[in-house]
């Protein structure tokens, strides 16, 4: 039986940059049938939805999130409570598969549920393993720290050619199958030991259809030698290039993001695609081995925590991690100090929101030593807030006409004090950025998190409110929507969103999740 739904009253953001306008809408099952001037609706028989006082988008679209495991999880509804209906995971080199019959695969471990353990190798036996169990929509990225692993594991040494080819058949296995493209995350181990040319050999696998979605090697004090980088491995394809949560840590690197969009513009008037994202606040977070030096993390946790019981190794340690900038590696501790490393989650629950400093002064304890203390106690299953970043850079970024808004929410499982992104990234966006700030006009906030991200990950029937595209809607209201979410009460739900929709049907309403898990798969052109 055909399903007919009339959204009525309501001011129309369509997500393509274009102004606002008052407008109704007719849903015939789970497309956009018809967009209409105000009453051409009133006597068609169908469901009707009044939204006066609201205003009408598409569904938001987070093409930066690490939410790969909520499939597997009771209650995550941290991204479809702000209006989000489409995630694309897989970011920053780690993905759920391609997996080998290893029972441990570190860089995929760290997306799912504590004790989970896959149930699937392939990309396609991962899509059947999340069917009719995903909240939002939901497409990927392969990994190649997962590629890596699949073929080499921590290796710190460049892999051989036959290695090289099979990670190639990998990610050719996995586009086929519907993954989005390739992302990498250089400043994690294993991606962190790969050379250029390893990067450039699976590049050169992807289509003009495809992405490359990369966290660049360094985005302290080698930001620009990083983007130079990706430019050069980058030079001979034709996907598009999305550079991770573009950002500048460090107060002796504030600024530099201008001197990083000027150098990106001037690739993308040479004719490359090339994007950035960001998410609205003014600290990372990541797991707290990052702290640590490249060389630390060579061979997995294992070897790590051997290191870390070596006193020769730990004295070398203090030495990389205390040393004057700069770096040649990312070094979150000189970024951000002892005081603005916070633990956002430890395995053990313990220490919780406090700094490193804070535990330091508690414990009578030199604050290095509290880092190698944690990382042993928790064997190495820890997660931090870096608190590093300007907002003068943030504004900056934002301002950018190729820059999407994306959460880089990591998993809920990462601890009780996550980066508060993961429940309020795009009502941040909206009302502080938006009402309060001015940074961005509604219409251009509205593109940058739907329109933009869909046409740069080819989601040709999603990001606009069109006849024939997908009906997955939300509509809020632009005096009151905002996050509520903060660094100490991260996990707070967002306010001023009435209801959201996906395909046409309600999954939240009044603030509230309904219970349905009405995501699907995505791939590139759906």
């Amino acid at each position: 039986m055909t399903r007919r739904t009339v959204v009525s009253g309501g001011v129309v953001v369509d997500g393509t940059g274009a102004a606002r306008r008052r407008a109704d809408l007719l849903l015939v099952d789970d497309r956009i049938d018809a967009v209409v001037d105000p009453g051409g609706l009133a006597g068609v028989e169908a469901r009707h939805v009044d939204a006066s006082g609201l205003v009408v988008a598409p569904g938001f679209i987070d093409i930066h999130s690490h939410a790969d495991g909520s499939f597997l999880l009771a209650g995550d509804v941290s991204k479809i409570l702000q209006g989000v209906t489409s995630e694309i995971v897989g970011n920053c080199g780690a993905s759920l598969a391609p997996l080998g019959a290893a029972t441990s695969h570190p860089t995929a471990d760290r997306l799912v549920a504590d004790g989970t353990r896959p149930s699937w190798q392939s990309v396609t036996e991962l899509v059947e393993a999340g069917r009719d169990r995903h909240v939002t929509h939901v497409g990927m990225l392969v990994g190649h720290g997962t590629l890596r692993e699949l073929v080499g594991g921590h290796a710190t040494q460049a892999i051989d050619d036959h290695q090289r080819t099979a990670m190639c058949l990998a990610l050719a296995a996995g586009l086929e199958s519907g993954a989005f493209g390739l992302s990498s995350g250089l400043v994690y181990a294993p991606g962190v030991f790969a050379p250029e040319s390893e990067l450039q050999a699976l590049v050169e696998v992807l289509g003009a259809e495809h992405v490359y979605a990369t966290h660049l090697r360094n985005e302290s004090d080698q930001l620009m030698e990083s983007i130079e980088e990706t430019l050069r491995t980058t030079a001979t394809t034709d996907a598009h290039v999305q550079i991770s949560h573009l950002k500048a840590t460090g107060r002796r690197n504030h600024g530099s993001t201008a001197t990083a969009l000027r150098r990106l513009d001037r690739a993308r008037a040479d004719g490359r695609l090339i994007g950035q994202d960001v998410y609205p606040y003014t600290a990372a977070s990541t797991a707290l081995t990052a702290c640590l030096p490249p060389w630390a993390l060579a061979g997995g946790t294992m070897a790590l925590l051997a290191r870390l019981g070596d006193a020769g190794m730990v004295a070398r340690l203090r030495t990389d991690v205390e040393s004057a900038p700069p770096h040649l590696w990312e070094n979150p501790v000189a970024s951000a100090g002892w005081d603005g490393v916070v633990l956002a989650g430890t395995a053990s629950g313990v220490d919780e929101g406090e700094s490193l400093a804070a535990i330091a002064d508690r414990e009578g304890m030199d604050p290095f030593d509290v880092l190698v203390m944690i990382v042993r106690r928790e064997s190495g299953r820890a997660s931090m807030v870096e608190h590093s970043m300007s907002e003068d850079d943030v504004e900056h970024v934002l301002r950018h006409p190729h820059t999407v808004v994306a959460s880089d929410g990591l998993p809920v499982t990462a601890g009780a004090r996550p980066h508060p992104r993961l429940h309020g990234t795009f009502p941040r966006l909206l009302g502080r950025y938006v009402r309060e700030r001015g940074v961005l006009d509604l219409e251009t906030a509205i593109h940058r998190i739907t329109g933009l991200p869909a046409h740069s990950y080819r989601l040709r029937d999603r990001g606009t409110i069109r006849r024939g595209a997908v009906a997955d809607l939300v509509a809020f209201d632009p005096d009151t929507i905002a996050d509520r979410a903060t660094y100490d009460r991260p996990t707070l739900p967002p306010t001023g969103i009435a209801w959201v929709m996906q395909n046409g049907r309600t999954s939240v309403a009044d603030g509230q999740w309904l219970g349905r898990r009405r995501g699907q798969h995505l791939t590139p052109h759906s």
